[in-house]
């Protein structure tokens, strides 16, 4: 009985040191050193290339309303880019399959849902699947930027599919733009710098470039993962806001935070850079500027985002947020501008929920680590 008061306490202590003024500094003013700003710079750029050239090649097409789709296989370019040319070629094709399968499952589960099927039914799925992909993302070892791309491309699968034909040019466009982007790294990867890594595979083996999985992470990250990503959804779709599935988003990249002080830090980082962000993104879409206009917005947008978000969470969602509602629109002309108030509601309740299930699920030497941690940087 006795230890029912002490654990409470312990958990409000342990509140109380999260949402102090300390850590809301923290997490505006540290700025890391990035492994490689050259590698995080072309990986940007090779996403960016890959997306001009996919959206030059489907605007005047018949498959337009596929564009955005194409542009999120792309994304398979971000991964990997402190690994061997071997590895990466490898872990490029993995991250395009994360994106590729759950943008097939969901799109089918759109088109029942077309049907019929309950638009809750469909988060729930999208939940699950979320669950899925961070354990696959972990066991796999996909890197930077985690599986926070993967939820983002899965979400957007959420969008009506009115026949089995839009079914099919959907998933068909997302594997053409992964299919791009492994091109491009294939061709320019050489640009990279891997002078410290291990250049065959034999070496690679010896030379382990990411961390082994820890034991037992896979289900039960699985279903913190989902529980969370059900939840801020869940919240999102019971206060009748649009995009419900922003919010899942938001609350499984807190969650990315290696320990309690960076969960607030990545809470704090996404709500007050997104809130940036959308502000650009608005005065931006406000222009009505041409196709053209937003593409190249996208391309800058997006390198600039990989040389930033290494050194501070916070500055990364400052680019990131407008080139995901620009490149909204571009897939769907006319939305995205009413999506910038959606995207900051659906963010902050991500990172709350994100940040409460995080401490709630922490152990008690997570709690003493973060006391430790506060009485070293009060």
């Amino acid at each position: 009985m006795a230890r029912s008061p002490r654990r409470a306490a312990s958990y409000r202590l342990a509140l109380r040191l999260l949402l102090a003024p300390a850590r809301l500094r923290e997490s505006l003013t540290t700025i890391h050193r990035p492994p490689s700003l050259r590698n995080a710079t072309i990986a940007g750029t090779q996403v960016a290339l890959a997306v001009v050239l996919i959206a030059a090649a489907l605007h005047p097409s018949p498959w337009q309303h596929v564009l955005g789709f194409a542009c999120l296989g792309a994304l398979a370019a971000l991964f990997g880019r402190s690994a061997t040319v071997v590895q990466r070629r490898r872990i490029v094709l993995i991250a395009g399959a994360l994106l590729l399968g759950p943008v097939v499952v969901l799109s089918w589960l759109s088109w029942l849902s077309w049907l019929g099927l309950p638009p809750l039914a469909l988060l729930l799925v999208l939940a699950a699947i979320t669950g899925v992909i961070a354990a696959l993302a972990h066991r796999l070892q996909t890197g930077v930027p985690g599986a926070v791309i993967f939820i983002f491309a899965a979400s957007a699968a959420l969008s009506p599919v009115a026949s089995p034909q839009w079914l099919l040019e959907r998933c068909a466009a997302t594997a053409l733009g992964v299919a791009v982007a492994w091109v491009l790294c294939l061709l320019t990867d050489h640009l990279r710098d891997v002078s410290d890594l291990p250049t065959s595979p034999t070496e690679a083996l010896q030379h382990r470039v990411v961390a082994a999985p820890s034991p037992g992470y896979a289900p039960r990250q699985a279903l913190r993962v989902a529980l969370c990503a059900a939840l801020a959804s869940g919240l999102a779709y019971a206060a009748g806001w649009s995009h419900p599935a922003w919010a899942a988003i938001g609350a499984v990249a807190v969650q990315q935070g290696a320990h309690l002080p960076g969960t607030i830090h990545r809470a704090w980082q996404r709500t007050l850079g997104t809130l940036v962000g959308a502000a650009i993104a608005w005065a931006f879409l406000s222009t009505a500027p041409s196709f053209w206009t937003l593409l190249l917005a996208v391309a800058v947008l997006q390198i600039c985002t990989e040389m930033t978000i290494g050194m501070n969470y916070a500055l990364g969602q400052i680019f990131v947020t407008p080139m995901a509602l620009l490149m909204t629109t571009l897939a769907v002309p006319g939305e995205a501008a009413d999506m910038a108030l959606a995207r900051i509601l659906d963010t902050a309740l991500g990172a709350g929920v994100g940040t409460v299930l995080t401490l709630a699920f922490s152990s008690v030497q997570e709690r003493i680590d973060l006391a430790r941690h506060h009485r070293q940087t009060p």
